[in-house]
């Protein structure tokens, strides 16, 4: 990676966040921290709301590059990353290959299946499908969950069959196919990657049931600790993660998801190619652990731009 050592190499950063997806709030927050690092920094920054506004930036010759931190449909599925490949601007993060493909859980999935890479058994369900044979193929307890969405939108654990019906309705408000997902009981991880490279991984100890969208951003008392892992445990899941972040074209940074079975298995959920970055996100906190506060591992994710530039 080419590093940066004078915020004017930068020249002006756009920092896209919000959107209309369904987690426009949460992009808020990440951004307007991401934003207020980069200040700190000396590197001449703008907010940017949405993809539109963006693009009347770029147009207008108002920036020089992208910090995307544009969460779920828009930000994270190719289509920001398409329009600015044509528009010639660089920006952070993966691309349009590695965004689209990881946006799709269920296109990941099979990837990684491909190439014997560890994820839980899964089906997916069309209007009309069949649900008890998906049952049948993956088993209870399950995991109903959009096949599109991120930050445990429309995320539901069934445990017994006469939930189902109320899981798949709830999935089923949100974009794209459902997915019927073997669920995997034991501890939740998390590994973020910077520049090819895996960060120490962070074991998720909620207070209640799972993790979900109310123990990621609002809850203080959820646990993390990181390395998540014992050595050499922790040595194979990061270079696991670096593996399955390059076979689904990913770049920059990111995050993968895992679960370990209690006989000490690993099993990768999914990507996220613009992570949180709030104050309860996972990245930062990895980063931390190898010495890199906030603002600097800002600075290192908009430094991956450089190789778009």
């Amino acid at each position: 990676m080419k590093r940066v050592h004078d915020a004017r190499a930068f020249g002006r950063v756009a920092v896209v966040m919000g959107g209309d997806s369904a987690e426009r709030e949460v992009s808020l927050n990440s951004g307007a921290n991401v934003l207020a690092a980069l200040i700190s920094r000396g590197v001449d920054a703008i907010a940017i709301d949405g993809i539109d506004a963006l693009i009347e930036c770029v147009r207008a010759g108002g920036c020089d590059r992208v910090f995307n931190i544009l969460h779920g449909r828009g930000g994270e599925d190719g289509l920001l990353q398409g329009a600015l490949e044509a528009l010639r601007m660089p920006y952070t993060g993966s691309g349009v290959l590695g965004s689209a493909l990881t946006m799709d859980k269920v296109r990941t999935k099979r990837v990684w299946q491909a190439l014997d890479i560890p994820t839980p058994r899964f089906a997916v369900l069309h209007p009309g499908d069949d649900v008890a044979a998906a049952i049948a193929l993956v088993g209870f307890p399950a995991i109903v969950k959009p096949s599109h969405e991120g930050s445990s939108v429309g995320v539901t654990r069934v445990h017994k069959r006469e939930d189902l019906a109320a899981a798949i309705e709830h999935a089923a408000r949100y974009d794209g196919e459902l997915l019927v997902e073997q669920l995997i009981e034991g501890p939740e991880l998390t590994v973020g990657i910077l520049d090819g490279e895996a960060l120490p991984s962070i074991r998720i100890v909620p207070m209640g049931e799972f993790y979900d969208y109310h123990a990621k951003y609002v809850a203080d008392d959820t646990q993390y600790l990181c390395p998540g892992l014992d050595e050499p445990m922790e040595h194979n899941l990061r270079r696991l993660c670096e593996s399955a972040f390059r076979a689904v074209g990913a770049q920059g940074w990111g995050r993968i998801d895992i679960m370990q079975d209690h006989s000490g298995a690993f099993y990768l959920l999914e990507v996220n190619t613009a992570p949180g970055m709030t104050s309860h996100s996972l990245v930062p906190k990895a980063a931390s652990r190898v010495g890199l506060d906030f603002e600097t591992l800002v600075w290192r994710i908009l430094e991956t731009s450089m190789e778009r530039t």
